[in-house]
């Protein structure tokens, strides 16, 4: 019942063979040509990926180095201002202490000064006193 035919066989097996290449120009190697072409751009983004981790990694050292530098450069700046200022207190201390010295001394010399009045004034009344302190003995 089944019979093969060879001529069918064979116009089978050459449209088969025909469809094959047909489909390998068409549809096969561009479809393997996009696939190549989609492995090869992933493959260079991810390149591209590591290349800009390696400059954001190189621009946070330089970001950091500056803020070390920026840092540095304050405390500098701070240590100038507190020196210059311990300066300033420093003249303000030693001239008032002078102004003080001064008037300790013109002081000194008015308080002597007083004594040897008030020293004199009381040995010019002693011979008033031992005069009442006499008096004052005689009454008792």
């Amino acid at each position: 019942m089944l019979d093969i035919v060879p001529a069918l066989l064979l116009v089978t097996g050459t449209v088969f063979l025909v469809l094959l290449i047909v489909l390998n120009k068409t549809l096969y190697k561009p479809l393997l040509e996009f696939i190549d072409n989609r492995n090869n751009s992933i493959k260079s983004d991810l390149e591209n990926a590591g290349k800009n981790a390696s400059d954001v990694t190189a621009y946070y050292q330089k970001a950091d180095s500056i803020i070390l530098e920026a840092k540095a450069e304050a405390a500098k700046i701070r240590d100038a201002a507190i020196s210059q200022a311990r300066e300033l207190v420093a003249k303000k201390i030693e001239q008032r202490k002078s102004e003080l010295e001064s008037q300790n001394a013109v002081f000194m010399k008015e308080l002597e000064a007083e004594r040897v009045e008030f020293k004199e004034g009381l040995l010019a009344q002693m011979p008033l006193y031992s005069e009442s302190i006499k008096a004052k003995l005689n009454q008792i």
